[in-house]
């Protein structure tokens, strides 16, 4: 049987890859904790020069973080599991966001949730012609976390907040555009890049070897529709705005599909100025949400009609 992680030294950088492809590549807490032992465990290796994060599979780098084996804990009100869990990987979250060598991760596919966590808090981000990020917590009554508030609270003209409330998925260009990523490297170039890495070649002079112009996004496009949708005071003037606007019907279909409670609290969290200019803080408000989200939320009943169930009642 496949290990759920692979951590190995390769050259002169430490390489994690994921390998549950069958699973979206999504993170147990077992794989979180392996993860935060090698970057300990590397930061003051001097032959390790840079870490790369990357994963097996064409469909996903990482989809989130198990929330199956967070649901069959929280039915049967093991609470603590999940807040356990949460509290270890915001730690790792920030772990990633100071760490003292360069951190590079690989995200094709879907990267989104837990998988955000681990690889848009690094410091050299690449992305895909298949890359589809995105922070769709709402639609299974939860709220964008792992720092994922952070990334969301320092865009301007309420686009975070767009992102935040209806989970509107980016493609590359949308996730360079919105500092979610830097490099564009067609995938195939990928090994190469890691090889050059390896060998001990400066990481931006590996990275710009194979960097290319991204394809184009939507986003920029819709800035001034979303600035203008969301630029009112109360939800109802938010949800009416919105549906007039055609360029942005499925993001006001995806709002409509979401948790109210998961929308309102985003909503207030985004406007929080902090948020956006300290990660430590976006973790601390996201952890009052998902510490109490399993017993007092849609959170658990998200999950079911979403995931466990797929009946979206």
């Amino acid at each position: 049987k496949m290990q759920a992680i692979n951590i190995r030294k390769d050259g002169s950088i430490g390489r994690i890859t994921l390998q549950r492809p069958k699973a979206l590549n999504s993170l147990t807490y077992s794989m979180l904790l392996e993860i935060e032992k090698a970057l300990d465990l590397w930061e003051n290796d001097e032959s390790i020069t840079a870490v790369a994060i990357d994963a097996l599979g064409d469909k996903a780098f990482c989809a989130g973080g198990d929330i199956q084996e967070i649901y069959r804990h929280g039915t049967k009100k093991n609470y603590k599991f999940a807040q356990n869990f949460w509290l270890d990987e915001y730690r790792i979250n920030q772990k990633i966001a100071e760490y003292k060598k360069p951190y590079v991760s690989f995200m094709q596919g879907f990267t989104m949730g837990g998988g955000v966590g681990i690889s848009c808090h690094g410091s050299h981000r690449v992305v895909g012609e298949s890359s589809i990020l995105a922070m769709p917590e709402c639609s299974i009554g939860l709220v964008p976390d792992v720092g994922g508030s952070f990334l969301l609270g320092r865009l301007e003209n309420n686009l975070g907040t767009y992102l935040g409330i209806t989970g509107t998925r980016m493609n590359s260009s949308d996730a360079i555009f919105c500092k979610f990523a830097d490099f564009y490297i067609p995938i195939k170039y990928w090994r190469s890049v890691l090889k050059l890495m390896s060998e001990g070649v400066d990481i931006e002079v590996a990275l710009n070897a194979y960097r290319e112009k991204p394809p184009k996004g939507k986003l920029t496009e819709q800035l001034d529709a979303i600035n203008e949708a969301l630029n009112q005071i109360t939800f109802k003037e938010i949800e009416n705005s919105l549906s007039k606007k055609v360029e942005l019907k499925d993001g006001f279909k995806n709002l409509l599909r979401n948790s109210p409670l998961s929308v309102a609290f985003t909503f207030s969290m985004l406007q929080i100025p902090t948020i956006g200019t300290n990660l430590r803080t976006a973790l601390d408000f996201e952890y009052r949400y998902t510490y109490r989200a399993q017993e007092y939320t849609d959170f658990l009943e998200g999950i079911r009609a979403m995931v466990i169930d797929k009946d979206r009642a």
